[in-house]
């Protein structure tokens, strides 16, 4: 390596919203620099690229490094807001791209941001909110130096695939939970809780298909990409993940259609055996209602009433009763209200 390209056998201090500042050499060698170690290194075309990575910067580690790398004002605005859209943007000879992360906190789904600037020679990854670390990342591309040879584009493709990746254990947990459900979906008696719960399933998952949807046409951008900044190797491994996004916006689809029918045929359910219950207790009035009708016919206090000074007009009276009960029972039970 040239005197111009400096490398540190201890790592640099960095600022703490600076989680990694990092040169890959032509081979794929990783060496951690300095903030300021960033010029020199650029000053010389030795086949090498950085990767910067950021997390929440504040506003002086995003002046310094947009004086570094020459980043367009529109760009960095767009970087220190963190409330956009995933897209893809060119700006002169540099690539700016947005993508929303998912991370389960404390049992719920939160949200975040990456922003990535792509240029000739460098990667700046920034991280908002809620996001795993792309250490991990970094550590399985750097057994791979062959890969990083291939510029900072690889390094895109790596954040894009942790981060498509990170979709599916969440997607899986949807589905999970809604197996779960099942038994309670399919039950006669209304529960809130489960209205509830799916109810906030649904929610969740159009908040998650909102982040993962515009996703396809950003990786579609850039599998399509003639920008010289995409080699062709890397858009092969590009091709990857967006079938991998297709398919996690293929499954959050099927859950929600599968969420809204759960919601409509437990109300439908619980409608249907309201409604037996309404035809059981109408059943069984009507029954009641008979011998309540006759009954009151002989409670009057007329003289005339027929049969009112026989001897066995009561016990008519009763057997009439039960005459008209017995038939009305077996209407009932033939009809299937009882």
């Amino acid at each position: 390596m040239s005197e111009a390209s400096p490398v540190h056998s201890d790592k640099p201090a960095l600022p703490s919203c600076v989680i990694n500042c990092v040169m890959y050499d032509r081979d794929g060698q990783r060496h951690d620099i300095g903030l300021d170690d960033i010029s020199d290194v650029l000053a010389t075309d030795d086949g090498s690229f950085l990767w910067v990575g950021l997390y929440e910067p504040d506003e002086a580690i995003l002046e310094k490094l947009q004086e570094e790398f020459c980043l367009h004002d529109l760009a960095v605005e767009d970087a220190r807001k963190a409330h956009q859209r995933p897209k893809v943007e060119a700006y002169g000879n540099s690539l700016f791209l947005a993508a929303h992360t998912a991370q389960v906190v404390d049992e719920k789904i939160r949200y975040g941001e990456t922003q990535a600037f792509l240029g000739p020679r460098y990667l700046i990854t920034v991280r908002h909110g809620a996001s795993l670390s792309y250490a991990p990342t970094r550590t399985r591309v750097e057994r791979e130096p062959e890969l990083l040879a291939l510029g900072p584009a690889y390094g895109l493709y790596a954040v894009l695939d942790f981060i498509v990746d990170n979709y599916q254990p969440i997607v899986q947990e949807f589905r999970d939970t809604l197996q779960k459900l099942e038994r309670d979906i399919f039950s006669d008696t209304y529960r809130r809780s489960v209205v509830t719960r799916l109810y906030d399933l649904k929610r969740e998952l159009t908040y998650m298909r909102v982040a993962v949807a515009p996703l396809q046409d950003v990786l579609s951008q850039l599998v399509r990409s003639q920008s010289p900044l995409v080699p062709e190797e890397v858009r092969l491994y590009l091709r990857d993940v967006h079938d991998h996004a297709l398919r996690v916006n293929e499954t959050i689809d099927t859950l929600r259609d599968m969420l809204g029918t759960a919601l409509s045929v437990n109300l439908s359910l619980v409608t249907l055996a309201q409604g037996e219950t309404v035809k059981r207790l109408g059943a069984w009035a009507a029954l009641l209602a008979a011998p309540t009708l006759i009954a009151s016919w002989y409670g009057m206090n007329f003289r005339g009433m027929p049969e009112l000074d026989d001897r066995y007009a009561y016990p008519i009276l009763i057997v009439v009763v039960i005459i008209v009960c017995g038939v009305l029972y077996k209407l009932f039970k033939r009809s299937r209200w009882l």
